[in-house]
């Protein structure tokens, strides 16, 4: 994992290259496959689940009235698809103990 605590295309791509002993340009091919089956699943309004991970779930937000803060002015806030992650029981278990150890 990067230096910064984030996990990148490139340590997935690095584990499947260690785990599973593919090349690290098969690693990368593979980890870019699966990124873009997703996205394209995705694109086409369905949710992605994972077992024992979570759900990508697409919600359509209706038009509301929102409020500049700065101003105060009332502005319409335009409909839109917005993507939420909702992490499987198993993955919110996993996490909430990962500071226990």
């Amino acid at each position: 994992m990067a230096g910064n605590g984030t996990l990148t295309r490139a340590d997935l791509a690095e584990s499947v290259n260690r785990h599973i002993g593919l090349s690290r340009a098969e690693a990368a091919a593979l980890v870019e496959s699966i990124l873009e089956h997703m996205a394209s699943a995705l694109e086409r309004g369905e949710n992605v689940k994972i077992s024992s991970f979570g759900t990508f779930v697409l919600r359509d937000k209706n038009q509301r009235m929102g409020r500049n803060p700065k101003t105060g002015v009332e502005v319409p806030i335009e409909p839109r698809r917005v993507l939420t992650f909702r992490a499987s029981q198993a993955m919110r278990d996993r996490v909430a103990n990962a500071g226990a150890a």
